[in-house]
C-alpha cells in the first residue's frame, strides 16, 4: 500500500480507507473459515459412513449368515464399491479443505501485515504531528495588536474582533 505524503505524514483519508478495506477482507476470511468448518462436518459424516461400510465388509468377510441369504457376493461387491467411492470423496474433500485452509491462512497473514503497516504509518504520522505541535510556541498576541487581517479591504476586523454584522471570511464559516 502506498499513501500520499502530506505535510504532517500520510493522507488520513487514504489510511482510513485502507484500514476499512482490511477490515472487510478480514470479515471475508472469517466467512471462509466458517465455510471450511461446515466442510469439516461433512467430512465427519463421510468418515462415519465409511466406517459403517467398513464394518459391513468385515461382517461379510466373517460369513454373516443373514447377509449370505440375500446374495453375499452382490452385496459384498456393492459395499466395496461404495467404500471405494466414499474414500475417493473423502480424499477429495480433505484436499479441498486443505487448500481452502491454506488460502485463508495466507490471506489472513497478508491482511494482518497490511494492517500492521497501515497502523505503523498512522502512528508515525501522529508522532510527527505531535512533534510539530510541540515546536509551536504558545505566545499569545495582545488583543490590541494590529493584524494582517485588519489591513484587508472589505473586512471589518478591529481591535475587538469581528463586527457583529460582518460576514466571516470564507475559511472561518
Amino acid at each position: 500500500m502506498r499513501f500520499s505524503v502530506v505535510g504532517t505524514g500520510y493522507d488520513q483519508r487514504q489510511v482510513d480507507s485502507c484500514l476499512d478495506e482490511l477490515g472487510i477482507r478480514l470479515s471475508r476470511l472469517a466467512a471462509r473459515a466458517e465455510v471450511a468448518a461446515g466442510a469439516a462436518r461433512e467430512f465427519d459424516e463421510i468418515r462415519q459412513e465409511a466406517a459403517w461400510l467398513s464394518g459391513l465388509l468385515r461382517r461379510l468377510d466373517l460369513g454373516d449368515a443373514t447377509v449370505g441369504r440375500y446374495g453375499g457376493d452382490a452385496v459384498r461387491h456393492e459395499a466395496a464399491e461404495l467404500l471405494a467411492q466414499a474414500r475417493v470423496a473423502l480424499d477429495e474433500a480433505r484436499e479441498e479443505a486443505r487448500q481452502v485452509r491454506e488460502r485463508a491462512y495466507a490471506e489472513a497473514v497478508q491482511a494482518r501485515r497490511d494492517f500492521e503497516v497501515a497502523l505503523y504509518a498512522r502512528r508515525r504520522r501522529e508522532a510527527r504531528v505531535d512533534e510539530i505541535l510541540n515546536q509551536v510556541t504558545g505566545d499569545q498576541v495582545p488583543a490590541d495588536t494590529p493584524t494582517a487581517a485588519a489591513g484587508v479591504p472589505g473586512t471589518r476586523v478591529g481591535v475587538g474582533g469581528l463586527d457583529a454584522g460582518a460576514e466571516p471570511p470564507p475559511g472561518l464559516r
